[in-house]
């Protein structure tokens, strides 16, 4: 299978004009089968209720039957299951979709193909759910433009639902720009018009990409290639008077600019654009920012990652203004209010029901939790943020450690020695800012 997408991606990269007829064949027994081993056990069940372990009990039977219908042009994806859960940080809950099982192997098969044809389309500045390429790679590109001295402005633009809110009939325009295949189409636009079952009522959807599947991240990629990457990069860099740049995470983009009037213009010109293609704007969340780096305008030298109108946020962080160990202006980041709360009350949330755990097991789990968020945020110019919320969590501990029983476990001379047996991590940099892989030719 390996081989057979690298010829793709070798045709797709070196013949940029050429629309690929025959890819439906792809999704056959064999490939389906290495989908299967590569699926993860813990995925929750869809509509059918069937788990990996249940359908790879006559696994050879299974596939047969599902390719014998996708060449007869009977297969119908399931609907699928939405269930919610809670949103950290506030009493709303997330919905969150769930395939059924064999809907997840052909998803993840298309999703292979689809990679392997448009990671040769798309452009430097787009970095979400794409190989190799990670939040921290978007942050660091994104921390050099800003830092270059004649980048001043910023739009932060924040699109309304995205996922729930994508054009089919452009999707499957965008799709057939790059392939000619019909049974292709076919099947992924029944993907996205399979419906959605809540609380046993199917729900149709005539708009957005298939909840939950591995098939969404990649449709949502190409949707915006066309609709924001090439259309920045093509009229708007073109018709600014100084320098623009572009990073996108998925729906979540940056745009950044050398001049206030280039900025005005890309934002006047973002609401009807997004608007003809079924997306909006939300207002609340998108605003023009004025780094204010320089003293151009003798601001008294003025910086805060409090000030709303000199900072923006960005995959978790809060991009502001400040001064750096020199003294020189530059953009800093820290951990955003909001991602900070919500990380503080899910890991609330877990200790108070796990205080009668054994506390081997207690700390040990522990201590993966706060290393998972140390590999995150513990980015460079960010380690009094990390070590802040370290100190909150070994506060919550030593409150629910002590509200184990009736009589108080610890005093806080005896809570620091606990913590010598069973330490947690420090707060240390793990993500040099400075380090940029990808995306590297698109600022060089």
């Amino acid at each position: 299978m390996d081989t057979k997408l690298e010829r793709i991606a070798e045709v797709a990269r070196t013949r940029p004009n050429e629309r690929f007829t025959s890819l439906a064949h792809l999704i056959n027994k064999e490939t389906l089968s290495i989908c299967h081993q590569e699926m993860s056990k813990k995925k929750a069940s869809g509509v059918d209720k069937v788990t990996k372990e249940q359908y790879g009990e006559n696994l050879e039977q299974n596939l047969e039957d599902l390719v014998e219908r996708m060449k007869r042009q009977a297969y119908k994806p399931q609907p699928v299951r939405r269930v919610y859960i809670p949103k950290p940080g506030s009493d709303k809950l997330r919905p969150l979709g769930i395939p059924a099982y064999e809907d997840k192997l052909v998803q993840s098969m298309i999703a292979k193909v689809l990679n392997a044809i448009y990671e040769q389309e798309f452009l430097e500045s787009s970095f979400g759910f794409r190989p190799n390429r990670s939040s921290h790679d978007a942050i660091k590109v994104l921390n050099n433009i800003v830092n270059r001295k004649e980048i001043e402005y910023v739009v932060d633009a924040d699109i309304k639902g995205f996922f729930d809110h994508v054009d089919q009939e452009w999707m499957m325009k965008f799709i057939q720009h790059r392939i000619a295949d019909f049974n292709l189409w076919r099947i992924i636009a029944r993907f996205m018009k399979a419906g959605v079952m809540e609380a046993g009522i199917l729900y149709d959807t005539p708009e957005g990409t298939p909840q939950g599947g591995s098939i969404s991240p990649i449709l949502a990629n190409i949707y915006l290639h066309y609709v924001m990457d090439l259309w920045f990069e093509k009229r708007i860099r073109r018709q600014c008077k100084g320098a623009a740049y572009m990073v996108r995470y998925a729906d979540d983009a940056v745009f950044c600019f050398e001049y206030e009037e280039d900025a005005k213009m890309f934002y006047q010109q973002l609401k009807p654009r997004l608007k003809g293609f079924n997306l909006e704007v939300a207002e609340e969340k998108t605003k023009i920012v004025r780094l204010n780096k320089g003293d151009k305008d003798n601001d008294g030298g003025k910086c805060s990652e409090d000030d709303r109108d000199n900072s923006f946020d960005f995959l978790g962080f809060t991009h502001y203004v400040g001064k750096n160990r020199k003294g020189i202006k530059c953009v800093q980041r820290k951990t955003s209010k909001k991602k900070y709360r919500a990380s503080l009350s899910k890991v609330k949330e877990w200790i108070k029901e796990n205080r009668h755990t054994p506390t081997k097991k207690l700390m040990g789990t522990l201590v993966l939790k706060l290393k998972g968020y140390c590999r995150y945020y513990a980015v460079t110019g960010n380690t009094s943020a990390v070590s802040n919320y370290i100190d909150e969590v070994k506060r919550i501990l030593y409150k629910w450690l002590n509200r184990r029983s009736q009589k108080r476990s610890f005093d806080w001379s005896k809570f620091n020695l606990f913590l010598k047996k069973y330490p947690l991590p420090t707060a240390k940099v793990l993500v040099n800012i400075f380090e940029i892989k990808a995306g590297k030719s698109y600022i060089s």
